[in-house]
């Protein structure tokens, strides 16, 4: 997708051309632009329009004792809140608010209140589908925003989604600023979740490969062997009783896996993690071959 400046005319969205280019047209949708190039991207027009751009994946509603239950089978993960909170310190060395793009906000993922409730930082949120957290709808293969205009981008739990991850970080490069940071947090060791959109995992080393054009601030596991054990429990069961809700009665009875994490070593998490994170810093220097054979964290 060209990054054009646009005008809006009705409930419409209209590139302005540059040197005799067509015009490309984009629908607003309950007040939401839908930035998204239908030719490239997973999502139908159609089902969009007639969707008004709801969720392709049934997202549940939790409340009293399910809400309960799943804060247990999920809990927010210690390291999450400590690397937003480490992301919020790379900021406050700038002057004036930040400007922070949140890929996949559709939702406000696990462990990044703070960083929403942080008066120094302005928030920039879309996804694939629209929710009152976002600003526009698109597609991270084209994020529609101009050249170096973000002062950090998070993409959490987003990684696996995309049928090109090299596609979109590079695009979160581009859309940094020089020296701008970036955050993400990716599965490793999970099994399938979102069914057919559901398309990658990452090694720690193969996640750290990935942000090559980036200076490494931070990386590791996020959520160790112990919570995997407990995904684990879940899908063994699910699968052995072809039922959801076997498998979600053996998640809960496995809940005290996760506890155990935190006597685990870093160099043996990073081996078996159910996540792995990246915290760097955009740079012009692209990391060698070589240099990640060298990065590798785990015990083997």
């Amino acid at each position: 997708m060209s990054k054009q400046p646009l005008e809006k005319i009705g409930d419409r969205l209209l590139s302005v051309p540059a040197n005799g280019d067509a015009r490309r047209e984009y629908r607003i949708i309950d007040g939401r632009p839908v930035l998204v190039d239908f030719e490239t991207s997973v999502l139908e027009e159609s089902t969009v329009e007639t969707t008004a751009a709801a969720s392709e994946v049934e997202r549940a509603n939790y409340s009293g004792m399910s809400q309960l239950i799943k804060k247990m089978l999920s809990p927010d993960k210690d390291g999450t809140r400590k690397h937003i909170e480490k992301l919020r310190e790379q900021l406050a060395t700038s002057e004036g608010k930040s400007r922070v793009l949140v890929i996949g906000g559709g939702s406000i993922g696990q462990g990044m209140q703070p960083l929403y409730d942080d008066p120094q930082t302005q928030i920039y949120s879309f996804d694939i589908y629209a929710t009152p957290n976002i600003q526009f709808v698109a597609d991270a293969h084209a994020i529609p925003i101009e050249d170096g205009f973000f002062d950090a981008v998070v993409i959490q739990a987003v990684l696996e989604h995309v049928l090109e991850p090299e596609k979109v970080v590079g695009e979160i490069w581009r859309v940094l600023r020089p020296g701008g940071t970036v955050y993400a947090d990716t599965p490793f060791m999970q099994q399938v979740h979102e069914g057919a959109y559901d398309f990658t995992r990452f090694t720690e080393s193969g996640h750290r490969y990935l942000f090559r054009r980036f200076d490494l601030i931070e990386s590791g596991s996020n959520g160790g062997p112990g919570l995997q054990l407990m995904w684990s429990a879940d899908y063994f069961v699910r699968s052995l009783f072809r039922s959801r809700i076997a498998g979600k009665i053996a998640k809960l009875a496995f809940v005290w896996a996760q506890l155990l994490d935190r006597f685990i070593p870093e160099e043996y998490a990073v081996d078996g993690a159910s996540g792995v994170y990246f915290l760097g810093r955009k740079t012009d220097r692209t990391i060698s071959p070589q240099e990640i054979i060298e990065h590798y964290q785990g015990a083997q």
